[in-house]
């Protein structure tokens, strides 16, 4: 078109193929990493041989809330575990009407040899309530080596043994987990939110990883109880609802480093409907915008569908889009069935193949949460209302022991 206005939209389709080919390059990128990443994990887990005397126990904290879609599976797969040392399961929930106890009470019946303990307390601590929980259930913990994962966590029979091998390595203060989604219900907004995690979170955590960034994701968190103590104790987590983000920074503050394990684990994905997930997503785009907020807007390059969509929309339907269109979306096929393909050894029973059709509306679905989380730093997180914080640097000078995590806190523990 002629004139200063096809001008520009020429040059606004140009700026958006522009996009989507660096969406593509990403996408190839990140796939590459989760294919090599799932390939080393595979050599070093099959290499790792350890005798019975050689493994520490560990005390597994479990704060849960309420009873989620596949709960029940979800924490039958923690007592499982093939560690060769003792291991203990605390949960906790802060109502004795929570509807997750029976949950706990049915495990506990069908496991009665396992140390398997509830702890039921409503004591409130700072504004993250799972933090609270947390700091009610510590009490109860009887091992140095602890393992905070989330209620949704699915895992394998390693997944102690895995952690506290890893944990051993010299300079390692905490050990997190790379996750997949897994869909509980069959429904788009299951898939939806399973892809997002499985083939948009996952790379691109390890592609941040390759990039220099150290960051402890919350799914599963492993340290030493000297090491929690000596970054100030679960207290100072308990005003952050970043509180993943916050430990991982602590810790690197107190000159220790953070481990990516060699396994990935499995979170449930509840969501029946587009609405809930746009509640929970909206929670993760407004946490990750206040704390990284120019690599937050950096995001938006990983959705080359929605790119190629705009330079269609600003060229007027050039035929040429169209191409774009169709690289964009068998560039992000195929990278999702690679992963696929590569996670699916490491996550048994529990991988998802990725509908090829859900990749365009995934694509436009998080570009608009993207662009919405700008509109205010207001969260839901079940059923409260927060305010996604800034946690501010951490120097290492102002690493010291919490008055609250002395003697009293080496005994034990309660759960969420």
């Amino acid at each position: 078109p002629a004139g200063p206005c096809g001008r520009d939209r020429v040059i606004l389709s140009l700026c958006c193929a522009a996009l989507t080919v660096a969406g593509v390059a990403q996408g190839l990128a990140g796939c590459f990493l989760t294919v090599r990443f799932a390939r080393e994990s595979a050599s070093a887990r099959n290499a790792d041989t350890v005798p019975a005397d050689g493994c520490a126990p560990v005390t597994i904290l479990k704060p849960l809330h309420g009873d989620e879609p596949l709960l029940a599976d979800a924490l039958a797969t923690l007592c499982a575990q093939d560690h060769p040392a003792p291991f203990q399961i605390v949960f906790g929930v802060g109502d004795a009407r929570d509807t997750a106890i029976p949950a706990v009470r049915a495990l506990q019946a069908r496991y009665p040899a396992l140390d398997i303990a509830l702890v039921v307390d409503g004591t409130r601590h700072g504004a993250n309530p799972k933090v609270g929980n947390l700091i009610n259930m510590l009490p109860a913990a009887k091992h140095a080596i602890l393992v905070i994962a989330d209620s949704d966590v699915h895992v394998r029979k390693d997944y102690l043994r895995v952690l506290a091998r890893t944990l051993e390595q010299p300079g390692v203060g905490l050990v997190t987990t790379l996750y997949t989604g897994l869909p509980a219900f069959s429904v788009p907004a299951s898939l939806l939110g399973t892809t997002q995690i499985t083939h948009i979170f996952l790379p691109g955590a390890l592609l941040s990883r390759a990039l220099g960034r150290r960051d402890c994701l919350g799914a599963t968190m492993a340290l030493r109880r000297e090491t929690l103590d000596r970054i100030g104790g679960l207290e100072s987590l308990k005003d952050h609802l970043a509180d993943d983000n916050v430990l991982g920074q602590r810790v690197r503050a107190a000159g220790l480093g953070v481990a990516l394990a060699p396994m990935v684990v499995a979170t449930t994905v509840p969501e029946r409907t587009v609405a809930a997930l746009w509640r929970h997503e909206m929670r993760w785009a407004r946490t990750v915008r206040a704390l990284e907020p120019a690599g937050f807007a950096a995001s938006l390059v990983q959705y080359p569908i929605f790119w190629a969509l705009l330079a269609v929309l600003a060229s007027s339907g050039a035929s040429w889009t169209y191409m774009m269109v169709l690289l964009a979306w068998l560039s992000r096929a195929l990278t999702a069935m690679a992963i696929d393909r590569a996670l699916a050894p490491m996550t048994p029973g529990l991988a998802l193949r990725c509908p090829v059709w859900l990749l365009p509306p995934r694509d436009v679905l998080s570009a608009v949460e993207w662009a919405a989380s700008h509109a205010g730093r207001r969260v839901d997180w079940r059923g409260l209302t927060l305010q996604a914080d800034t946690p501010p640097p951490v120097a290492v000078s102002t690493i010291t022991p919490s008055p609250t995590t002395s003697s009293a806190t080496t005994k034990g523990s309660h759960a969420r």
